[in-house]
């Protein structure tokens, strides 16, 4: 049976590009494109495409907010990034999300048909720089163990939420603070755990979650 795939990219050539390459590609049917994530909200969870390939940097809503929505909707299909940004935070964000896919938009038409065959076989194909900051942050992670009992009640709840892909306003309105009162407790939630970003962070709470239902 062919993959279906649909495309989130507002770059209209660029959606014009990579929807070609899926209708001339053997095995593949394009099943729809879209120019934002509001578009995809609304007519994905009809279609229930097999993959996705989703942009992050949209207008309105971004594409790792958009993963979040729809996979919540869509648990069968799988959701490949494919983006400019390589930094840990923008993937450590995707996959938290529900992302099982991370490509850069320079992949050649080959391997990113190769990468939509794996992630529908149930893999999760990355790019390999990408693949080496993963680990890379696993690491550092594992090396610099943090004192997870020096954050308060209200710093573990804050750290939880930024864990399970929520954004700060949705923080805020969660726990009934200001999105000012959420910014001081991430900032004091970087300096206990001796981390400079979000993905750390955020990488540094699942590992050591992880070793606690071990033990």
């Amino acid at each position: 049976m062919a993959i279906t795939v649909s495309i989130v990219e507002d770059d209209e050539q660029a959606r014009k590009v990579l929807a070609d390459w899926i209708r001339r590609a053997e095995g593949f049917r394009h099943l729809s494109d879209h120019g934002s994530g509001e578009s995809a909200l609304t007519v994905l969870p009809q279609q229930k495409p097999g993959v996705v390939l989703m942009d992050i940097n949209l207008p309105g809503m971004n594409g790792v907010e958009c993963v979040r929505q729809l996979k919540a909707v869509l648990p069968g299909t799988q959701f490949v990034m494919l983006t400019v940004y390589e930094d840990a935070d923008h993937i450590f964000n995707a996959l938290a999300a529900g992302a099982t896919g991370y490509l850069l938009k320079q992949t050649p038409r080959p391997e990113l048909l190769a990468a939509l065959q794996e992630v529908n076989r149930g893999g999760s194909p990355m790019a390999s720089n990408i693949a080496r900051r993963v680990v890379q942050s696993f690491q550092q992670m594992s090396t610099s163990a943090p004192d997870t009992e020096k954050l308060s009640a209200r710093e573990q709840e804050v750290l939880e939420l930024l864990a399970r892909g929520y954004l700060y306003k949705e923080i805020a309105e969660k726990l009934n603070i200001s999105v000012a009162t959420v910014n001081t407790y991430i900032r004091r939630v970087y300096e206990k755990l001796h981390v400079r970003s979000r993905a750390q962070a955020v990488a540094k709470y699942t590992h050591f979650a992880e070793r606690s239902d071990r033990h």
